[in-house]
């Protein structure tokens, strides 16, 4: 019986795969169709992912760069709207005969592309002597904006968790209905490093995917402002406001730049009323929420309330584990989860720190071909963090505690008098007063929800037993080690 079911669940990825080269065929020509599609395999089809394999890398971009649009409109006739791509690139091995596969996702790369808009040109300036096109309307001309979107910053590449909740929802509510919410401006601040920029571009590129047609602009708030001291000195300001009053979705990043740019912010002024006033999208970012912002002025700052203003938080440790398994997902790499359990407790504050410690463990790993384990990632941090006055935490320090005596972080946390339990609730509420700036009611909050005066008497029977008990000065000094590295 398991072995039919088995070859129903094999035949139902060829049938999905089947269905959708039919679709393929009818739109692409005989020989692009056997050169590209052709040589594909599917190999399997798990909640709702359909995972083909190529025969290359080669391969697999060529697909991305041509076909991907028509790929993803087939899979999702097939398997609905969440149904999505993966690859299975078969990669010939550098220190061996063998070939090996490594699976990656499918991407975004045509979704930047906007199309050409108009801009006025001035034919009495007597700059150019060419004849106006009479198939074009006079005083006209067609341009092309580049949208500045980075395709790996999409909604598929962007954890969710607690910390993100609301400023993710509302910008899929933009992106799926842009102009058209109560959320505009979308106003999205943080602290640096914890993906404010990843959302903005995000929503841009889903409004790219929802409706090609539309012109999407992200700009950095330092180039807006270079590019309009370029206008102020070539005398062309007209142009400069047009080409902003023609952007559909303007995504404007790190606003808080433009405080005291008095003359920027008044052309921005402009430029945001009249974007609002006609139903285009604002996107906005910025490290502070719009209360705290100085140096703008209050009729901006007042706009800048008008819509929705969603914060982001530092992740906790499991959006923080989410996000580096995504990031070795997107890459195709594997890597223990031991390690990537230790790159999470080791950086707390910020992504796109974490993401750079990973990135630099996997350079160490591959350059000086070693393998990745947690010894490696100990010896990265030292020299990644060092810098960065990493600030110790009292969940890792009952981490630590519990994984030297080899019991659960939940026992700590309970009622229980097992003597091995107190001692280890103990050690946990000793380090967190050493190495925390923790209060003792905090301390006694984290641990099993005790008072102060329980954390006074632990760390006076740790200090007592460190004068008397030679093997317990052991354990205190080696778990030390463990919590500072």
């Amino acid at each position: 019986m398991q072995n039919n079911e088995m070859e129903g669940i094999k035949e139902l990825h060829q049938e999905v795969w089947e269905n959708c080269l039919k679709v393929i065929r009818d739109n692409l020509n005989y020989q692009s169709f056997k050169t590209w599609f052709s040589p594909i395999k599917p190999i399997k089809l798990e909640n709702n992912v359909l995972t083909i394999q190529v025969p290359s890398q080669f391969f697999y971009e060529w697909l991305e760069e041509h076909y991907i649009t028509l790929l993803k409109k087939t899979i999702r006739n097939e398997l609905g709207p969440n149904g999505r791509l993966e690859y299975s690139i078969v990669m010939e091995g550098a220190y061996t005969s063998d070939p090996y596969t490594i699976r990656i996702p499918t991407s975004n790369r045509k979704a930047t592309t906007n199309p050409s808009v108009q801009m006025p040109i001035d034919l009495n300036s007597g700059k150019s002597k060419e004849i106006p096109n009479p198939f074009v309307i006079p005083g006209l001309k067609k341009i092309q904006v580049q949208s500045q979107l980075n395709e790996s910053y999409s909604f598929d590449n962007f954890i969710e968790g607690d910390c993100n909740r609301l400023a993710r929802s509302a910008g899929y509510a933009v992106a799926c209905n842009p102009g058209k919410t109560a959320f505009n401006p979308l106003f999205i601040y943080s602290p640096v490093g914890l993906g404010k920029t990843h959302l903005a571009q995000a929503i841009g590129l889903q409004v790219k995917n929802n409706f090609p047609e539309k012109t999407v602009l992200y700009v950095a708030t330092e180039q807006f402002t270079q590019q309009f001291i370029d206008s102020v000195r070539s005398n062309n300001q007209n142009d400069f406001v047009h080409f902003y009053q023609m952007i559909d979705v303007l995504i404007i990043d790190d606003i808080h730049f433009l405080s005291g740019k008095e003359k920027t912010q008044d052309v921005f002024f402009h430029i945001f009323n009249h974007l609002h006033q006609k139903g285009k999208q604002l996107i906005l970012t910025s490290d502070k929420a719009p209360v705290e912002l100085k140096g703008l002025e209050p009729r901006l700052l007042s706009r800048f309330k008008w819509g929705l203003a969603a914060d982001l938080q530092v992740p906790d440790l499991e959006t923080r584990i989410a996000i580096l398994k995504k990031r070795l997902y997107k890459d195709g790499i594997d890597m223990p989860y031991e390690v990537l359990e230790y790159l999470a407790y080791s950086i707390t504050t910020n992504v796109r720190e974490l993401e750079g410690a990973l990135i630099s463990l996997m350079a160490q790993s591959s350059l000086n071909k070693k393998a990745i384990t947690i010894d490696l990632a100990r010896q990265m941090i030292d020299k990644f963090v060092k810098n960065t006055a990493r600030e110790i935490s009292i969940d890792f320090i009952q981490k630590i505690v519990c994984d030297y005596f080899d019991i659960p972080v939940d026992a700590i946390n309970s009622k229980t008098r097992k003597r091995d339990i107190v001692q280890a609730r103990q050690l946990a509420m000793y380090y967190s007063k050493k190495l925390t700036k923790a209060s003792l009611a905090a301390i006694g909050l984290h641990c099993g929800n005790k008072d102060h005066a329980t954390v006074l008497h632990a760390c006076r029977t740790v200090n007592n037993l460190i004068e008397t008990d030679k093997q317990f000065r052991t354990y205190v000094e080696e778990i030390e080690k463990r919590i500072k590295f």
